[in-house]
C-alpha cells in the first residue's frame, strides 16, 4: 500500500509541521484539532494552518501547496479517517489522552492504515499496552523535530509488536517522500536526539553558573568554536522558549532511570522560575536571556536578573577552536578553556556511558546530533578529532569514570573510513539506505585531487566533485582557483563531468567580503577588477563546458554563492534550498554573471520581451528578491526548466552522479546578444528609485545602487535595440561594482556588516 492521503490529529506547532511536510510530498491531508466554539468549529486547525502558511516561516515549499491542506476538527470529522492511509498523532504529552485518542482511532481507520505517535517522551510499550494486537502491528513512533520542513531528522521507533512490513513501509515513505533523514531508536527515554541534546544544553546552562560566565560569554564559547551553531546554550533556551525547554528537561527527568547523569543537570535555574512567571519566555516574548530594548540588544545577568548591554568579547581562542578544532580551546588555561572543558568533557563521556544501552554503535547518536541540533561533528567525531587517549587521560587525570565504550576505544578510534567501532570489539559498515550518501560520508574515504584553504576538488569515481569549506563557504580567489582546476582537469583526464556540492549546512552565503573590504582599503581597483573578471571567467567556463556540469546546492545560496549555481548547466537542489541575489543590501552589485543571467532568464520567462525583463530584473535586483524553495524560485525565473529539486538532501549527492553519468537533461547555455531596452526605459528606473527615495522606501544610496543596476539591465545611455553580447553585460557588472566599491556609503555598509554583524543604511 502507498500513502497517498495522510492524517495529522494536532494542529500545533509540530502536527501542523507534519501536516505541511506531507503536502510537500505531495500528499492530500486531513489536519484535525479541537473543535472550538463560535461560528468556525475548525479555529483551532486552521491556525496551525495559518502558521505554517507564515510567509516569513513558510512550512510548505509554496504558498500553493496550502490546497492540499483540508482543517477540521476531531468531533465533526473524524470519520474522515477512514479515508487515510498514516495518521499520525501529535497531541499533548498526556498518556492517558494519547489512549483515548488511539481506542477512537482503531474503531475507525481502515485496516491497513497505519498509525504512529509524534512523543519524545513516553514509552510506546506504555501507548499501545492496552490496544489489541492488530493495532499494535501498525503502530510506531515517528519523532520528527522542529521546525519539520527544515530539521533532517526523524526519529523511528517500533513497539515489541509492530509489523516489519510496516516498519519498512515508514522508512522508505519518511526517507524518500518525506524527505527526512531516518535514526531507527531503541524505545529508550528521550530516544537519542534530546537524551544527548538536551544533556549537553542543561550541562552547559548549569557550568556556566556555577564557573560564573554570563550568558553572552558560554554562548560565544558553547556555539561556533565547538561546532555547534551560534546561538549556543542560553540564546538556544530563547529560541526554543524557556518555559518549553524546562518542561523537556523535567520532562526527560521524569522517565529516565536513577543514576542517570541527566538528574545532575536537569533542574532549571533558580532564576528561571521567577522569568518564566514574569514572562520572559524567550524571543516569543520579546524577553529572555537576551533582550532588544530600544534598539539595544541586552543581555541578563545570572546574579541579579537584570539586563546588562551585550558586550564586544575578545575570546581569541574561540576563533582559533572555530578554525583549527576544538582541541584548541580544550587545552586554553582561561576561564573559557575551563568552561569548554567541563561541558564538552561531560558531553562526550555521557554519550559514550549510553552505548550499548541506545545501540551498539556511536553512528546513531553522531546522526541524531548533526541532525536534529545542527552539529557539525557527532560526539564520537568530535572525540576522535581530539583523540579518545586524550580524552580518557585528562578524565582519569582528575580522577573521573572512564565509560566502558570510551575505554574501548583507547589507543584507536570510533571510525575508520565507512566503518563504526562496534561495542565488544570489532566494526560494523555504516550503511545508509539504498539511493542516499551524504558526501561528508564518502569523504572520509578520498584523497583531495587539489585543495587550498578555501575549497577542495576530488575524483569520484571519474567525476570531478568541487567543494567549498570556506568559513560559510565565502568564495574568494582560492575558491575559484580550485573550480577552475576541477574544470581543466575534466577534460584533460577525460572525466565524466563536474559536481559542485558541499555537504555543510549552506552551499555559499557569498563572496568573500573580507577581501573585497581588502581591495577598497588599499585602493587596489585593479586588483579588485582582476577578482571580479576571473570569477566570471570561471563560471562562464563551467557554464559552457562541452561536458555535463551539475550544481548542487544546500542551504543558504547567496550573492555569490547563486552566481556559481545560475551557471550550472543543471541544478539538481534541495527542497529547502534559498537562493538569491542580495548584493544590492552591502552596497554593490551581483557581478559575478548574476545580473546577466537574471535578465537573460527574465527574457525566456517574458517570452523575449526585453523591456517586462529588465523591469523584472530591476525589481529582483534592487530588492535582493530571495526563493526559499525551489518552487518559489521557479517563480522569480532564478531556475531552468531542466533544473530539479529532492526532498531528502541525502540522495542529492546521488542524483547528481546519476545525472552526469545519463546526461539527458543537461541544457547547454546558449547566450545570444540582446536587444537591449535603451535609455528611456533606463531613465523611467532612475525615476522610479527617486521616487522611492522621497516616499521613504530607499536610502539614497540605494538609490545609486539602483542607478547602477539600471544601466546593466537596459543597457544604460544607449539606443533601444543596440545589441549587447554577453561579455558586455559582464564588463558592465564590473564596472558598476567599481563605482560602488570606490563610495564611503557601499564602504560603510560593508565595514558595519563585517564589524557589528549588520549593514548601515544610509
Amino acid at each position: 500500500m502507498s500513502i497517498k492521503k495522510v492524517a495529522v490529529i494536532g494542529a500545533g506547532t509540530m502536527g501542523a509541521g507534519i501536516a505541511g511536510q506531507a503536502a510537500n510530498a505531495g500528499c492530500d491531508v486531513l489536519l484535525l484539532d479541537l473543535k472550538s466554539s463560535g461560528t468556525d468549529k475548525n479555529t483551532y486547525a486552521q491556525a496551525g494552518l495559518d502558521r505554517i502558511c507564515n510567509p516569513n516561516n513558510l512550512g510548505i515549499l509554496s504558498p500553493d501547496l496550502a490546497a492540499k491542506i483540508k482543517v477540521g476538527n476531531i468531533e465533526d470529522d473524524f470519520d474522515k479517517l477512514a479515508e487515510c492511509d498514516w495518521v499520525a498523532e501529535a497531541i499533548l504529552e498526556r498518556l492517558d489522552l494519547k489512549k483515548e485518542l488511539y481506542k477512537k482511532l482503531d474503531a475507525v481507520c481502515k485496516d491497513s492504515a497505519i498509525i504512529s505517535s509524534n512523543t519524545s517522551t513516553i514509552p510506546i510499550k506504555l501507548l499501545v499496552e492496552d490496544m489489541p494486537l492488530a493495532f499494535r502491528q501498525r503502530f510506531a513512533i515517528t519523532h520528527f523535530f522542529n521546525p519539520v520542513r527544515f530539521m533532517p531528522l526523524l526519529e523511528l521507533v517500533a513497539g515489541e509488536d509492530t509489523s516489519p512490513e510496516i516498519m519498512t513501509q515508514l522508512y522508505s515513505f519518511c526517507d524518500k517522500r518525506l524527505g527526512k533523514s531516518v535514526v531507527p531508536c531503541l524505545d529508550t527515554p528521550g530516544f537519542l536526539g534530546n537524551r544527548v541534546g538536551c544533556y549537553a544544553i542543561q550541562a552547559a546552562l548549569h557550568k556556566a553558573k556555577i564557573m560564573g560566565l554570563s550568558p553572552q560569554e558560554a554562548d560565544a564559547v558553547f556555539g561556533r568554536p565547538m561546532g555547534i551553531p551560534k546561538t549556543g546554550v542560553f540564546g538556544l533556551y530563547d529560541l526554543i522558549g524557556i518555559d518549553l525547554m524546562s518542561d523537556v528537561a523535567s520532562s526527560l527527568v521524569s522517565i529516565l532511570p536513577d543514576g542517570d547523569a541527566f538528574h545532575d543537570v536537569g533542574d532549571k535555574l533558580p532564576l528561571m522560575e521567577t522569568m518564566i512567571s514574569n514572562g520572559q519566555r524567550g524571543r516569543k516574548t520579546g524577553a529572555g536571556f537576551y533582550r532588544v530594548m530600544d534598539g539595544e540588544k541586552q543581555v541578563m545577568n545570572l546574579e541579579s536578573g537584570d539586563y546588562e548591554p551585550v558586550k564586544v568579547l575578545d575570546i581569541p581562542i574561540a576563533a582559533k577552536a572555530e578554525k583549527d578544532g576544538l582541541i584548541y580551546i580544550l587545552n586554553d588555561k582561561s576561564k573559557y578553556g575551563d568552561y569548554a572543558w567541563a561541558v564538552m568533557s561531560d558531553v562526550l563521556s555521557y554519550a559514550a556511558s549510553l552505548v550499548p544501552e541506545v545501540g551498539e554503535t556511536g553512528t546513531a547518536i553522531d546522526d541524531a546530533m548533526k541532525l536534529g541540533y545542527n552539529w557539525i561533528k557527532g560526539p564520537f567525531e568530535l572525540i576522535d578529532d581530539i583523540g579518545a587517549d586524550y580524552l580518557i587521560d585528562r578524565l582519569q587525570s582528575e580522577q573521573r569514570p572512564i565509560p566502558d565504550f570510551l575505554a574501548q576505544a583507547a589507543g584507536s578510534s570510533f571510525y575508520d573510513g565507512l566503518k563504526a567501532r562496534k561495542n565488544g570489539g570489532g566494526w560494523d559498515k555504516i550503511v545508509r539506505p539504498d539511493g542516499a550518501l551524504r558526501f561528508n560520508d564518502l569523504r572520509k574515504t578520498l584523497r583531495a585531487a587539489a585543495l587550498n584553504q578555501d575549497a577542495s576538488w576530488y575524483n569520484v569515481e571519474g567525476i570531478a566533485v568541487v567543494e567549498f569549506h570556506s568559513k560559510a563557504n565565502a568564495l574568494g580567489a582560492e575558491s575559484m582557483l580550485i573550480l577552475d582546476a576541477a574544470i581543466e582537469a575534466v577534460g584533460d583526464q577525460n572525466l565524466d563531468g563536474l559536481i559542485v556540492h558541499n555537504d555543510a549546512q549552506h552551499f555559499s552565503c557569498g563572496v568573500n567580503l573580507n577581501a573585497v573590504r581588502g581591495f577598497f582599503e588599499s585602493k587596489d581597483w585593479l586588483g579588485l577588477d582582476v577578482f571580479l573578471n576571473d570569477f566570471q571567467q570561471t563560471v562562464h567556463k563551467m557554464a559552457t563546458a562541452d561536458f555535463p556540469v551539475v550544481v548542487a546546492p544546500v542551504g543558504l545560496s547567496l550573492g555569490g554563492g547563486f552566481e556559481v549555481v545560475l551557471h550550472g548547466k543543471q541544478v539538481i537542489c534541495h527542497a529547502n534550498s534559498n537562493m538569491g541575489l542580495v548584493e544590492s543590501g552591502v552596497g554593490v552589485i551581483p557581478a559575478g554573471g548574476g545580473c546577466k543571467e537574471t535578465l537573460y532568464r527574465w527574457i525566456e520567462k517574458k517570452d523575449g520581451d526585453v523591456t517586462a525583463a529588465a523591469w523584472e530584473s530591476f525589481y529582483a535586483l534592487g530588492f535582493g528578491k530571495t526563493a526559499s524553495s525551489p518552487l518559489l524560485a521557479n517563480e522569480l525565473a532564478m531556475l531552468r526548466g531542466n533544473d530539479r529539486f529532492v526532498n531528502n538532501r541525502d540522495r542529492l549527492f546521488t542524483e547528481s552522479v546519476a545525472a552526469i553519468k545519463n546526461p539527458i537533461e543537461q541544457v547547454p547555455f546558449v547566450r545570444e546578444p540582446i536587444a537591449m531596452a535603451g535609455r528611456e526605459v533606463y531613465a523611467k528606473m532612475i525615476a522610479w528609485a527617486e521616487a522611492a527615495h522621497k516616499k521613504g522606501t530607499l536610502f539614497a544610496h540605494d538609490v545609486f545602487v539602483s542607478t547602477q543596476i539600471a544601466e546593466i539591465v537596459t543597457g544604460g545611455d544607449v539606443d533601444a535595440g543596440t545589441m549587447w553580447s554577453e561579455q558586455d553585460l559582464y564588463n558592465a557588472e564590473r564596472r558598476a561594482f567599481l563605482r560602488l566599491a570606490k563610495t564611503s556609503q557601499t564602504q560603510a555598509r560593508i565595514t558595519g556588516l563585517l564589524d557589528n554583524g549588520k549593514a548601515v543604511r544610509n
